[in-house]
């Protein structure tokens, strides 16, 4: 399967296509997670139960702010600053989605999403061209390793996507991402321990539960 361009690649996912995409662990599976169809398209790919959301991956706070509840108004839900200092970073943040925006498939029984600001330049860049955010879910089958490089994805997920968009620099590898859960001001539960160790958040003022 060939490479494409990031333009190409933005194109593509504005029409509804799948791409694998590298993030600064492994290469994900990126769709438009605006697109309810194409989001259906990555739990098919992967076979992956459609129980179990998707994580996302914005360009910038001000995305993840146009997608959520999440705001600094009165009424909607607060987060405390200190969570911003790992952004862009390898932690994923369960929010309040907001209301009819995505595929409920994206959504877990509480109205919430998953969700994380990048350091990888090209995922990055990729959901501020698409201009929303970019399913990040790892680019393997169920039960099958995660790819950390274009050469080691799965040619059985590769005949289910549309393209690869192969832009460096290659992924760190290591483990994924932490999901933390806030739980109001600088309280949190960790969901998954991952890349951001549970130190570092505490070091910030998060008392974790």
């Amino acid at each position: 399967m060939p490479a494409a361009s990031l333009d190409g690649t933005a194109s593509l996912l504005r029409a509804g296509g799948l791409a694998a995409c590298p993030t600064e662990t492994y290469f994900a599976v990126a769709c438009d997670a605006r697109n309810a169809c194409a989001v259906d398209r990555v739990y098919q790919a992967k076979g992956r139960l459609a129980t179990k959301p998707l994580p996302l991956v914005c360009a910038d706070k001000d995305m993840v702010l146009a997608v959520t509840d999440l705001d600094l108004g009165a009424g909607k839900e607060q987060l405390h600053p200190a969570f911003f200092a790992f952004w862009p970073g390898p932690l994923t943040l369960v929010l309040k989605a907001r209301a009819g925006f995505f595929n409920p498939k994206l959504v877990d029984a509480r109205g919430k999403i998953a969700l994380r600001v990048t350091p990888h330049p090209a995922a990055r860049a990729l959901a501020q061209t698409l201009g929303g955010p970019i399913t990040a879910t790892s680019a393997n089958l169920q039960g099958r390793p995660p790819a950390r490089l274009a050469g080691e994805l799965d040619p059985d997920l590769l005949a289910r996507l549309d393209c690869v968009f192969d832009a460096g620099p290659e992924p760190q590898g290591g483990l994924p991402s932490t999901i933390v859960e806030p739980l109001g001001g600088l309280k949190a539960r960790i969901l998954r321990e991952g890349a951001v160790p549970a130190c570092a958040l505490a070091k910030q003022g998060i008392a974790l539960a």
